[in-house]
């Protein structure tokens, strides 16, 4: 019985100390944004990108898909990554929406890993289920992806919020990328035309 116990305690461990990890980078993260907002602007990122040279798309990818895990938004990498490359939308488009794609699942499957899942659950098991049930009628798919091409909301939160109400993951993923893939869009291409007329 002692030997079956230990697993379990070193889980419930090593999830409370992801728990405090990813907590404590939301908190640093979103008060250096508040404090510092200038240092998160399209033109700083894009100025701090420029830096890493021949390996600029491996960190661009990288920063899309660890930013989820922040709650900052997207916005200002997607319009830094047009600022950089003006001639190649359609690269700054894949690599943005694959990097939301990574990291929105990421965000899916983190939150039912640490155990959320099974504490609203046990605390909240009326109300999760009326959420799961209302991501999982036709008009969730509608819901989701509205939610992540609307830029005034954090698209993070509803990765948790499906995670923890356990919406399919197919439906949540296709829903996430409508809505980002037009957003993304609207950014890289109007942004690019009027870039050209700035510049």
């Amino acid at each position: 019985m002692v030997h079956r116990g230990l697993p379990t305690l070193a889980g419930k461990i090593i999830r409370h100390i992801c728990i405090a990890l990813w907590l404590a980078a939301i908190i640093s993260c979103l008060t250096a944004y508040l404090i510092h907002p200038d240092a998160f602007t399209p033109e700083q990122i894009a100025a701090f990108l420029v830096t890493f040279r021949g390996e600029i798309w491996l960190v661009y990818l990288g920063i899309s898909i660890l930013r989820g895990f922040t709650l900052l938004p997207s916005t200002p990498l997607v319009i830094a990554g047009t600022m950089l490359f003006p001639a190649q939308p359609f690269a700054v488009l894949t690599i943005s929406v694959i990097g939301i794609s990574l990291s929105s699942s990421m965000i899916y499957f983190f939150s039912d890993q640490l155990g959320f899942s099974s504490f609203f659950e046990k605390h909240r098991g009326d109300r999760i289920e009326k959420v799961r049930a209302r991501l999982e009628r036709p008009t969730g798919f509608a819901f989701v992806a509205l939610w992540s091409f609307f830029p005034l909301v954090p698209t993070d939160l509803i990765c948790y919020v499906a995670g923890v109400a356990r919406m399919r993951f197919a439906k949540f993923i296709a829903a996430l990328l409508a809505g980002e893939l037009v957003l993304c869009s609207i950014y890289i291409f109007l942004g690019r035309t009027l870039f050209g007329y700035l510049y």
